[in-house]
């Protein structure tokens, strides 16, 4: 059925289907074949470090190359969004994504695939990620946690279905065959749903949420201008926050299956962990980015933050097959929940205007802390033959960037007493 409304002496007609959801339903596909083709890299460590003699430290390396180019990349694709749409951006970086993975089925040195994949997955999902996740937010308004959630549920199930899919196809053909298979998915799915994504409701004559669309001066001012939203206190805020908790936030996707390995775990199961995590942080988009929309997103932000701590050291002290699949599902949770809570909070904060373009310098935080932090635990398993260090450091750091959120809510809570004592 369709419901008519009238506003300001024009009739407006909600669509039976209202288009945000397919905006959501291309960024999720955007999210899936692209992260899920970056968590793929646990399968293929062992692989790489066996056929070119390589150390575990500087086998890691690739992934955090590749993960800081596609956070860093968001500070240009996502400005570019704004001006040109999310959608060239995300179907150009589907196919970067597959003509790396093509180019690593074909790597002779570790070199090359630092080159293949890093530059690949790195530029690709860099060009589409922020523009995709920009778009939905201007989709939604009421719900824009559980939508936000909803889009970004495609780490989740690309963590969950990948790295397995990728282990049964490194078995199969090898991990150059497994790669050329996952260049075909990222063209074939990650390029034909992109081409759903669309920046504006007003584009379509709505408003967000499905309703009628605002006066167009309301529009025009609804959105901090970049440089003052970089400049403020909460911007800082959230950028230290993010700095210090991503050193160890994706120390799991490199270090797990390893770990695993180390303590007895076979291979199969080992894999089956980052499963796990991606179960777990499908949850956690869908729960929590709910949740944030009746609670707070701010609250939320500090709340996933804290339950990211509190996993990191439930890993500390598991060595058998089960303790670690407690510690991936819980850590799953509070990890989706944090990927899909900091998109909506920025939003509240500085407006939809120049939403992608404030995401993109925000992820930049992302990009080095994934730099540093994978390698780095991967050279201290090297020199210590252990990865406690590495794993306790973590778990500190979600603290630290928890207590960083929670200082302006803090203060403001403090002068809110203040003035009512008075």
């Amino acid at each position: 059925m369709e419901a008519e409304m009238t506003t300001d002496a024009t009739t407006f007609t909600r669509p039976r289907i209202f288009h945000g959801w397919l905006v959501v339903a291309a960024a999720f596909a955007v999210t899936f074949v692209g992260f899920g083709s970056a968590y793929t890299f646990s399968a293929f460590l062992e692989p790489l470090q066996h056929d070119f003699g390589a150390s575990r430290g500087s086998v890691s390396l690739v992934f955090s190359i590749a993960g800081f180019l596609y956070f860093a990349l968001g500070v240009v694709s996502g400005p570019l969004a704004d001006r040109f749409g999310a959608r060239p951006l995300a179907v150009t970086g589907m196919i970067v994504v597959a003509a790396g993975l093509a180019a690593a089925s074909a790597a002779r040195s570790l070199t090359e695939v630092y080159l293949a994949y890093g530059l690949g997955i790195g530029l690709g999902v860099g060009c589409a990620y922020v523009p995709a996740i920009g778009a939905v937010q201007r989709w939604f308004v009421k719900r824009r946690g559980f939508a936000s959630g909803l889009a970004v549920s495609g780490i989740g199930l690309g963590t969950l279905a990948m790295p397995p899919i990728a282990s049964l196809l490194i078995a199969t053909f090898g991990w150059r065959g497994a790669y050329l298979v996952l260049a075909a998915v990222a063209i074939v799915l990650g390029c034909g749903i992109s081409l759903l994504l669309e920046n504006d409701p007003r584009d379509r004559g709505l408003g967000p949420d499905g309703d009628p669309p605002e006066p167009a001066r309301a529009i025009k001012s609804a959105g901090t201008p970049v440089l003052e939203a970089v400049r403020s206190a909460r911007f800082a805020g959230l950028y230290l926050s993010c700095l210090v908790c991503s050193f160890g936030a994706f120390v799991p996707f490199v270090h797990l299956v390893p770990y695993a390995r180390d303590h007895g775990v076979a291979t199969s199961s080992a894999v089956l962990l980052l499963g796990t995590i991606g179960i777990g942080s499908t949850a956690g988009r869908f729960l929590l980015g709910g949740l944030a929309d009746r609670i707070g997103r701010d609250r939320s932000l500090i709340m996933v933050l804290l339950g990211m701590a509190l996993a990191m050291a439930i890993w500390a002290i598991s060595a058998s097959a089960f303790a670690l699949a407690g510690f991936a599902f819980v850590y799953g949770v509070f990890y989706g929940g944090w990927v899909a809570v900091l998109p909506a909070v920025v939003m509240d904060h500085f407006g939809g205007r120049n939403v992608s373009g404030i995401i993109g310098i925000l992820y930049t935080s992302v990009a080095f802390g994934t730099l540093i932090g994978p390698s780095a635990a991967g050279f201290a398993y090297d020199a210590t033959h252990s990865y406690t260090l590495p794993i306790l450091i973590s778990a500190a750091a979600n603290v630290v960037a928890a207590l960083i959120v929670a200082a302006p809510l803090l203060r403001s809570g403090t002068r809110a007493i203040s003035a009512a004592r008075r």
